[in-house]
C-alpha cells in the first residue's frame, strides 16, 4: 500500500520540528527549575560549534574538502544541525534581552525548516522520478506527462538550495555579530 506524502514526508518533519521546539521549551525549564540556567550561556558556545561542524558536507558537495562520505557528512550534518539549533535554543531561552539575538533565532528556525522541508520534497521528488521511469503501465502521453512534471520537481527543489542557502547565510551573520557584541561587551 503506497502511503500518502503527508505520513510519509510532511508528518515526521513536523515531529522532528515540534521534537526540537519542545525539546528546547522542556530542558529550559528544567535548568531554570534546578538552578543552572547559567548552563544555557555555555550551550549557546557548543551549539555554535556543532552548526559550524555540520558544515563539512557542504564544503564536501562544493568539493571545498576532499575527504568523506557525501551521505555519511549529509547524515552528520543532519544530526549536527539539529543538536546545535537545540543547543542555541535552549542558550535563547524564553528571554528577551536584545533584538540582534532574537533575530538571529528566528532566522535559525526558519532555516531548520527550510532544511526539513528541502530534505523531503527532494526525497519526494526523486523517488516519483525513479518510479516514472520504468513501465508505469500508463497511456504513452499521460506517462510523458506525468514525466515532465516529476523533471520539474526535482529542478523546483533543486533551486530551493537558492533559498536555503541565503536563509542560513543571514542567519550566520547575525549569529556571528550576535557573538562579536557578546565579546566586546563582555565583562572581562
Amino acid at each position: 500500500m503506497h502511503r500518502s506524502l503527508l505520513v510519509r514526508q510532511v508528518l515526521p518533519s513536523l515531529f522532528w520540528y515540534a521534537l526540537l521546539i519542545g525539546s528546547a521549551l522542556g530542558a529550559d525549564f528544567l535548568l531554570h527549575k534546578i538552578g543552572l540556567y547559567w548552563v544555557g550561556r555555555y550551550l549557546g558556545i557548543l551549539g555554535s560549534v556543532l552548526l559550524v561542524a555540520s558544515f563539512a558536507y557542504s564544503l564536501r558537495k562544493r568539493k571545498i574538502i576532499q575527504r568523506g562520505s557525501p551521505k555519511v557528512l549529509l547524515d552528520m550534518h543532519e544530526i549536527l544541525s539539529w543538536a546545535g539549533a537545540l543547543m542555541i535554543l535552549v542558550h535563547a531561552g524564553i528571554h528577551f534581552n536584545a533584538l540582534l539575538p532574537w533575530a538571529a533565532v528566528v532566522l535559525m528556525l526558519i532555516a531548520v525548516a527550510s532544511g526539513f522541508t528541502g530534505k523531503y520534497l527532494l526525497k519526494e521528488a526523486r523517488d516519483r522520478l525513479k518510479s516514472s521511469l520504468p513501465d508505469t503501465g500508463l497511456p504513452a502521453d499521460a506517462a510523458e506527462n506525468r514525466l515532465l512534471l516529476d523533471s520539474l520537481t526535482v529542478g523546483a527543489m533543486k533551486q530551493w538550495r537558492s533559498v536555503h542557502l541565503p536563509i542560513t547565510t543571514l542567519f550566520g551573520t547575525l549569529a556571528l555579530l550576535h557573538i562579536l557584541s557578546i565579546l566586546i561587551f563582555w565583562r572581562w
